[in-house]
Order: structure tokens, then C-alpha cells, then sequence
């Protein structure tokens, strides 16, 4: 056989290697990757007054020891990149109405009951593996406008430097209100089931993960 036929062959092999390796490399990225999750608005009842008790757990409030009011769930999940990866320190802020469905806010018109001892807001970080957990009451559905009322939902913004931050919101799996909400139906489905939280078996432990785009 000739050098040129030799030299040939070895270019082709290269070739075709070359070829099998940057399809298996862009396979691979295309199954890492995940879709953003999608942003909601933070509504009108973000707290605006600052409080010193903003810890993981929602239903004791400062000192007292008098749980707050409502079915006790516990919430946790993963803050994730569109890469796949996940995202260690990222500040997961969150907000909620109480179990009968009121913000303690100052501007919230809703008039059923405030519970003076529900937290009802928290601020989280991210452990090394993105996992995030906090424990709270699951929040009641409240009037938005006429015809319509919003169905249980917990408000999230999460944030880290080197991903673009992101305000959205968690829904509960099997809610009837959520088929006639205005604002999570304005979403694809696709999109909706990405907020709808998932309930692990029948314990009171809920599972929904954010997927944040890398800058």
C-alpha cells in the first residue's frame, strides 16, 4: 500500500472521528440543557416593611411559639442553570398570602384574617448542590378581581451573579382554581406545568425546581 493511500485513510479516520465526537458532544449538551423557567409578576404585595425574622420556617413567627394557622406543607426543590448545573448560593426570596388567603401588607384590601403569627416571608440560599427547602402553611386563594379569584400560589424571586435573575410563581398540582387562572393560562402548557409544584405521595412535602438563564 502507498504513503498516499496510508496518509488518506488516516485523514479520513481523523474525519470521521472528529465527526462522531462534536455529535456526541452536541447530543449531550441538548439533553443538559433545560428550559428557563418562566416569569410571573411579583404583584402589588412584595413586602415593602422590613422584618427580622425571615428564616426558612414560616410558621413560627419571631418568638412566638404558636404555629400559624392552615395545613403545614414543607416546599423544596432545586435552583438550577439552563446548563443543567446546579446553582450554589443563589438567593431564593419568597412571599405568600396566609392560609385564609391575606398578605400582610399594608395595601392588601382581602379582608379575611391576618395571622400574627405566620412569617409569610423568607429569604433562602441555595446549599452546594442548588437544594433549597423551607416549610410554611399552603397559602389560601384570595379575589383578585371580578370573576376571578387567584388560586393558591407562593410568590419566588431567585438571583445569583452570573445568571439572569428571575421573579415567578409556584402553583399547587390538582387545584381546580388553577384552570381558570388568568395569569398562569397566559402561559403555554408546556410553561404551566413547569410552575405547578409537585406533592410527594400523600406527604405534605411539595417539589418544584427553577432553571435560571446563564448570562
Amino acid at each position: 500500500m502507498s504513503k498516499t493511500n496510508i496518509s488518506r485513510r488516516n485523514v479520513l479516520r481523523v474525519g470521521v472521528a472528529t465527526g462522531v465526537g462534536f455529535s456526541m458532544t452536541t447530543a449531550y449538551a441538548t439533553e443538559t440543557m433545560k428550559s428557563v423557567t418562566p416569569p410571573q409578576t411579583s404583584g402589588p404585595f412584595y413586602p415593602i416593611v422590613a422584618q427580622s425574622d425571615k428564616d426558612a420556617d414560616l410558621t413560627l413567627f419571631g418568638n412566638s411559639t404558636t404555629l400559624a394557622l392552615g395545613e403545614i406543607i414543607t416546599v423544596e426543590g432545586k435552583v438550577l442553570g439552563d446548563d443543567g448545573k446546579p446553582i450554589a448560593d443563589a438567593v431564593v426570596d419568597i412571599w405568600q398570602a396566609n392560609a385564609a388567603g391575606r398578605y400582610a401588607h399594608e395595601t392588601d384590601p382581602n379582608p379575611a384574617p391576618l395571622d400574627a403569627n405566620f412569617q409569610g416571608w423568607a429569604i433562602l440560599k441555595t446549599d452546594a448542590d442548588g437544594r433549597y427547602r423551607f416549610k410554611t402553611v399552603r397559602p389560601g386563594a384570595y379575589p383578585a378581581a371580578k370573576g376571578w379569584d387567584r388560586p393558591p400560589h407562593i410568590h419566588f424571586k431567585v438571583s445569583r451573579r452570573g445568571y439572569h435573575e428571575i421573579t415567578t410563581q409556584m402553583y399547587f398540582e390538582n387545584e381546580p382554581l388553577n384552570d381558570v387562572d388568568r395569569l398562569l393560562n397566559a402561559l403555554t402548557n408546556k410553561e404551566q406545568s413547569t410552575l405547578i409544584a409537585k406533592r410527594d405521595g400523600s406527604s405534605g412535602s411539595f417539589s418544584f425546581d427553577i432553571v435560571l438563564a446563564v448570562v
